[in-house]
């Protein structure tokens, strides 16, 4: 039976940079507010220092002057004119100081609500394209399924046909390679729909109690015949019993994922290994082979859409460890790799013993 719980889907790309911008504006504020806080004690400092100079100055030549002269009427009135002309020149300087402060808190703000329009103007423009993009790609996706399972059934007649025939051999290996190219062409359009749920955050995880047994089981089948062709070893090591609440058929998509990558850089006379076995967090799974291993600077961006280990490997669109990182994500768990050049690479995973609250 279904547990009642379903793991939390990894959030759409859109949610996670509103969280981004607001969190960074917000960054952005207090660091603003501190800059101009910091702006105007400075200011006023300056201020408050070149009127004490100013003050002292004139205290010094008044008494400078009171010295050479007798003080009287006409001094006492001359000093209170002064006074009030430096009061006045004083409050002038004050509001120009008060009026450019005001003008730079409007124009940011100004700034602020042009920038707003404009993303808004622009998240608008995106979020048509995006949904006519998922649009058309459902659309040519469930087309392109319907035209390919054709092709895989009829090469399959084919097959079976000329085996009874007994026809040669290369067509026999024609028909073969036209299942294993429709084969691959339906795991990218399956990757291609299952990128453009993740970033509308409806990818479906449904867990079930269960040993993850069989599901090893079948992805070892799944790459038997392709280990052998390669002369590679396939092997499993399962602690026993194993028991963990996840989704057979994502976990199973997520060791495909990863074997498909270990045997494809793997040479010759090479090892893969999957290995399960219980963890303090639950279930790890653990994918090794004896390939070229990966660099340190790849260790996180491998599991970057569209990523290619290097510049010229066409042998993928660099969806599938993208596509397992949510999947594992979407269980409560976590990926990651550990590799060396020259020393081979190991994928690992977790996922929890219970489902995700």
């Amino acid at each position: 039976m279904p547990t009642s719980t379903e793991p939390e889907a990894p959030r759409p790309e859109r949610q996670q940079t509103d969280e981004s911008l607001a969190a960074e504006r917000e960054r952005a504020d207090l660091a603003l507010a501190e800059h101009l806080a910091v702006f105007d004690e400075l200011a006023d400092a300056v201020i408050s220092r070149a009127r004490a100079r100013a003050d002292a100055v004139l205290a010094a030549a008044r008494a400078k002057t009171d010295k050479g002269a007798a003080s009287g009427p006409a001094t006492v009135e001359r000093r209170a004119l002064e006074d009030k002309v430096v009061q006045a020149e004083r409050a002038t300087a004050d509001e120009v100081v008060r009026e450019e402060r005001v003008e730079q808190v409007a124009l940011l703000a100004v700034e602020r609500k042009e920038t707003d329009r404009d993303l808004d103007r622009e998240r608008g423009q995106a979020d048509d394209t995006v949904a006519t993009r998922d649009e058309f790609l459902g659309v040519v996706s469930h087309d392109l399924r319907n035209l390919l399972n054709g092709v895989m059934g009829f090469a399959g007649l084919i097959s079976m046909e000329v085996s009874r025939a007994k026809y040669g051999p290369e067509m026999v290996k024609t028909a073969e390679m036209i299942q294993r190219s429709g084969a691959r062409m339906n795991r990218l359009i399956g990757d291609l729909v299952d990128v453009a749920s993740i970033h509308a955050g409806t990818l479906a995880v449904r867990c079930y109690v269960e040993d993850p047994t069989q599901i090893v089981h079948e992805a070892i089948d799944t790459f038997k015949a392709l280990a052998t062709q390669r002369e590679i070893s396939l092997q499993a090591e399962l602690a026993a019993p194993l028991s963990a609440s996840f989704d057979p058929p994502r976990i199973l998509q997520v060791l495909t994922n990863l074997l498909s990558n270990a045997i494809k850089f793997t040479p010759k006379k090479g090892k893969v290994v999957i290995c399960v076995e219980p963890v303090e967090e639950g279930l790890r799974f653990s994918v090794s082979d004896t390939g070229i291993g990966l660099p340190p600077d790849k260790l996180e961006a491998v599991f970057q859409r569209y990523l290619q280990v290097s510049t010229n490997d066409r042998r993928g669109v660099g969806l599938g460890l993208y596509i397992s990182r949510c999947i594992v994500l979407g269980h409560g768990g976590r990926i990651w790799v550990e590799s060396k050049l020259g020393a081979g690479s190991t994928f690992r995973f977790t996922i929890p013993l219970e489902p995700a609250a």
